[in-house]
């Protein structure tokens, strides 16, 4: 790229810089100079400059990969991996008299010149008259860069998931089928066709777009964009750190979608049962299903998850229940097929006393398996092969109870969760234990998994108007409650509500004796 003619201004000059640039407009034949020049001014008079890679430079690059120079132009530089060596090679270069868009134009050219192999020089030295105007470029060996062989985003995002796997981030079988689904039907067709370094924020943005009319039409939840969001951030982060991509990574911030309008728990449906309905909920189901009546009334008792339920064994060396001392312990999460994790969501083990009449209905539970697969089984709920129970073993029994006793609400197997955190507030339980109980590893997901129903909140206020002092009848400034009126009719009355009254009682609203008036 040619170096601009413009003279820069020095220390000593710089209060004929102005002029020098006017006096120069005869060798300013493209806009672009003109802009060198004005950009020119500005930048002289800053201060904050860092000295980094022979240059003075701004603190912050303009563009990925572009820094604004002091004496003016911009310099680039970026690395691309040499198939030849193993390694990353640096593209550094000065450019006086590019704007920034240029300077970034050229930082890609370079770059891709290193990708393709291409033997690339030093930019042409500048003349004397250069010299004087602009700092040169210091001077650099011929060097030969080769093509990038940077792993596409697809093959990176595949690699990382085995490694998380191998390493024992990733645990949970579901966790792993999510990522499997999510790479292989959303972001793979979105960015596998793209190398690691050559994912920028714009592209992020214009995928980011593309999901959101498809949010707004309804074809997608935010609630579920979001976790694709989680995913590409994390591949796309982690390669960005792997590779020492020399700019800031595009899902450095990612902001999720918001989720007001798409709530999850409505108060119409709150996926949670009141403690009556708990009752008729629990009775139907011993009376229609009886096989699942214990695993049911287990975690509406503890609100553990289901995950946890389905893994609970009852013999065998590492029997997490005990009947004679009422224990159970919870150590391991069920999710998909034969896999268990070998322990809980939070990783933090629990160990629950039973009371004595969850005791009982485990021992019934117990006694009542059938002869063979199920009672040869170490579980304690154990499918019909003796295996473990389905993710879904619950959802049609459930919504068969809901129907038999008349619940307008939809209720799913994770209302036992939701249910025995209304319950145990009912119950005026202490949070922490409740969590205990429960699992949950902070408050905030303890609310987020409780219903406050409206007879919880008449209540309260009910208690918040007596101790104010308030009655259904108020009481006149006499502190005596008014009489009724000449028909005997107490409060407003009659489908007017008490407006054919009014003209008397605005007749003793007279000065004194004001009710509710401002008074000093």
């Amino acid at each position: 790229m040619a170096l601009g003619a413009v003279t820069a201004p020095t220390s000593s000059s710089a209060r004929s810089s102005t002029g020098s640039c006017a006096g120069e407009s005869r060798m300013l034949r493209r806009s672009r100079d003109v802009r060198v020049c004005l950009h020119r001014e500005a930048e002289m008079s800053d201060p904050k400059w860092i000295r980094k890679w022979n240059s003075w430079i701004a603190p912050k690059p303009t563009k990925p990969g572009v820094w604004r120079r002091k004496e003016g132009g911009f310099l680039i530089r970026g690395r691309a991996l040499d198939p030849t060596t193993g390694k990353l090679r640096e593209v550094r270069q000065a450019l006086p008299g590019a704007d920034a868009l240029e300077a970034y134009q050229t930082l890609q050219v370079e770059l891709q010149k290193v990708r393709d192999g291409l033997k690339i020089s030093r930019p042409e030295t500048p003349s004397v008259q250069q010299v004087t105007a602009i700092t040169a470029v210091p001077p650099e060996a011929e060097v030969v860069l080769a093509p990038s062989t940077l792993p596409f985003w697809s093959d990176y995002a595949v690699s990382l998931l085995e490694r998380k796997v191998n390493e024992g981030t990733i645990l949970s079988a579901k966790t792993r089928v999510q990522w499997i689904s999510v790479l292989k039907c959303h972001l793979i067709p979105a960015f596998g066709h793209l190398r690691v370094d050559e994912m920028t924020r714009r592209i992020y943005f214009q995928w980011r777009d593309t999901v959101a009319t498809k949010i707004k039409a309804g074809e997608y939840s935010p609630h579920t964009v979001n976790d694709w969001l989680a995913i590409f951030a994390v591949v796309t982060n982690a390669a960005f750190e792997e590779y020492e991509i020399d700019r800031a990574s595009p899902t450095r911030t990612v902001v999720k979608f918001d989720t007001r309008e798409h709530p999850t728990y409505t108060e119409e449906e709150p996926n949670s049962l009141t403690a009556e309905e708990t009752v008729r909920f629990l009775t139907k189901m011993r009376e229609l299903f009886p096989q699942h009546y214990a695993m049911v009334a287990l975690g509406f008792a503890t609100g553990l998850r289901p995950s946890s339920l389905r893994a609970f064994r009852r013999s065998g060396k590492t029997a997490d229940l005990h009947l004679e001392e009422g224990l159970l312990y919870v150590r391991r999460s069920h999710t998909v097929s034969d896999e268990v994790m070998g322990t809980t969501k939070t990783g933090v083990p629990q160990h629950i006393t039973l009371p004595k009449a969850l005791v009982a209905v485990l021992r019934w539970h117990i006694d009542m398996l059938p002869e063979g697969l199920m009672t040869e089984s170490e579980l304690l709920f154990p499918s019909e092969t003796g295996s473990f129970r389905a993710p879904s073993a619950l959802d049609k029994p459930f919504a068969a109870v809901a129907k038999a006793i008349g619940l307008r609400k939809h209720v799913t197997p994770r209302a036992m969760r939701r249910t025995f955190q209304d319950l145990a507030r009912k119950a005026k339980v202490e949070d922490i234990v409740t969590r205990a109980v429960s699992g949950h590893a902070t408050e905030t997901m303890q609310h987020h998994y409780s219903t406050v129903h409206q007879e919880e909140i008449h209540d309260g206020l009910a208690r918040i108007v007596a101790l104010a002092g308030l009655t259904e009848r108020p009481a006149n400034e006499t502190g005596v409650a008014d009489e009724a009126d000449d028909h005997g009719a107490r409060g407003p009355g009659g489908m007017h509500g008490g407006m054919h009254r009014l003209p008397r009682a605005l007749k003793r609203l007279r000065p004194g004796r004001r009710r509710f008036a401002n008074r000093a």
